[in-house]
């Protein structure tokens, strides 16, 4: 499995703590590095830039950071396909994933302290989509989707 990471100018240095911290747990993890020689780049982009790269393929789960993770999460959201989602403790990132399949867990450099990051995106990256009663939820979500972008 491979995992992106990226974030805003408020949250490289979360990033940094988390790129170190997976990487030291045996991810393969890449910083997308999205704002890099850019001045121009607010977190709409870094999001859909993420929301690209999980639609390629190229990346089976994504890390999103800005001040809160609202911004980001509202932001991959807009990809067809896409599902992120803010958390801030460790159940809400594992039910992110085996309840609603999603691909992208965003984070809040200053709402989440790093030892409390840690964790929360290792429990995301640990899990997996489980099916079972939230599969009926999901695919109503997709087909929800798939009749918004067919209009």
């Amino acid at each position: 499995m491979k995992i992106a990471i990226d974030s805003d100018c408020n949250g490289v240095d979360l990033k940094r703590i988390l790129l170190e911290f997976l990487e030291n747990c045996g991810f393969d993890i890449s910083d997308l590095n999205y704002t890099e020689n850019r001045s121009d780049i607010d977190y709409p982009d870094v999001a859909f830039n993420m929301a690209k790269e999980i639609q390629s393929t190229d990346y089976s789960k994504g890390i999103l950071i800005c001040g809160t993770g609202q911004g980001m999460a509202i932001a991959a959201n807009k990809m067809p396909g896409i599902y992120a989602g803010a958390c801030a403790d460790v159940y809400a990132a594992e039910r992110l994933c085996k309840s609603n399949n999603a691909q992208i867990i965003t984070l809040g450099s200053q709402v989440t302290g790093s030892e409390s990051a840690k964790a929360i995106v290792k429990a995301f990256v640990e899990s997996e989509f489980q099916g079972g009663r939230s599969l009926p939820k999901v695919e109503k979500i997709k087909a929800f989707e798939i009749r918004l972008t067919e209009r």
